[in-house]
């Protein structure tokens, strides 16, 4: 393909070494710029990938939104600051991929949503566990109907996160980091809408703290869902919790279940213990372990082909509403939250 797509990308922290390279092995784009406020850091991720001096490094956000041959922008930056580069970057008619959360307010959420209508640019949020080994596969066995009538699922996104992580000292407060569901906690929301497939019509949580003070906000919420089609869904998520990362995945219907790999089904006749699934679990938080290539891929098919992402800015939207609900209710001590947040 002669005309690539042209990508740049904005912000070098940690995350940026899963998606540089994912940007480079699709042979439909290119990786023309690299921006951050810190030259250096930026400098240190082309040349971790093998192309320093072969990609434009700016310390400018104006000046890569300036430029013809940028079709496409990646926005990797605090969850403070996502929200206004990417209404920046669309304003520009650039096509944006907006590493999660979108938004930190729902102010932001709906300024943000209202420009990518006006613009008509494609969007997609970095939802990268829709493209987890696992979730598809749950996603097509549910299509299927393995499960028949999905009546109760549990997801979570639960570890500890400490100064070990390179965004510590902006994730851990609130003016920054927001919450835990805004900061993480986003993920397990965002696939259990994906493999529930409706609308999520309330909401009730509550929030504690257990032994991290440190944290500005407390690290650790639980949760209820009741989506339009009657299934209810408990999500948690913890950033205090002294273990290895876990991200369980657990449906269970009117015909089977899921728990994790393990799966039960009135479609296996004569079944009698549940059956692993070998495949690729969630179950690490470390960048080098997230599905970035298909993601990328899927984004840029995407925009060659004129076709909205099933992850995009308007279908995150309600993800992003039911994290702040469960938000909302926790601070109000699990008051019931009716959704949608906006019209």
């Amino acid at each position: 393909m002669e005309n690539k797509l042209g990508v740049a990308i904005w912000g070098a922290g940690w995350v940026t070494t899963g998606h540089l390279p994912a940007w480079l092995h699709n042979r439909n784009c290119s990786v023309v710029a690299m921006g951050s406020r810190r030259e250096e850091q930026v400098k240190q991720r082309l040349e971790e990938a093998g192309v320093l001096g072969k990609v434009a490094v700016y310390t400018s956000l104006d000046k890569i939104l300036q430029r013809e041959d940028v079709q496409v922008v990646d926005i990797c930056l605090p969850s403070y600051l996502q929200a206004e580069t990417a209404i920046r970057a669309a304003e520009a008619g650039k096509h944006v991929l907006i590493e999660k959360p979108v938004a930190k307010t729902l102010n932001e959420l709906e300024k943000l949503r209202d420009t990518i209508r006006k613009t008509g640019v494609k969007s997609m949020a970095g939802f990268v566990l829709r493209w987890n080994p696992i979730v598809n596969i749950t996603k097509r066995l549910i299509e299927q109907g393995w499960f028949g009538k999905i009546i109760y699922a549990r997801l979570g996104y639960l570890h500890e996160l400490g100064d070990w992580f390179t965004g510590w000292h902006w994730a851990r407060t609130i003016s920054q980091g927001g919450t835990v569901t805004i900061l993480g906690g986003c993920h397990a929301v965002d696939t259990t809408r994906y493999l529930i497939d409706h609308e999520a019509t309330e909401v009730v949580a509550f929030s504690t703290r257990g032994h991290r003070t440190d944290f500005e906000y407390e690290p650790t919420i639980a949760g209820l869902v009741r989506f339009e089609n009657g299934a209810i869904a408990h999500i948690a998520a913890s950033q205090e919790l002294h273990m290895p990362y876990q991200f369980p995945i657990e449906l269970m219907g009117s015909l089977g279940a899921i728990r994790d790999e393990r799966l039960w089904s009135e479609k296996l006749k004569g079944q009698t213990d549940w059956v692993r699934i070998p495949t690729i679990m969630p179950d690490s938080g470390d960048v080098a372990h997230h599905p970035f290539q298909p993601e990328i891929d899927h984004f840029i098919d995407c925009i060659l082909n004129d076709e909205e992402s099933h992850a995009s800015v308007e279908d995150t939207v309600k993800t992003h509403e039911i994290v702040f609900a469960l938000d909302e209710s926790a601070a109000k001590g699990g008051k019931v939250i009716e959704l949608p947040l906006l019209t």
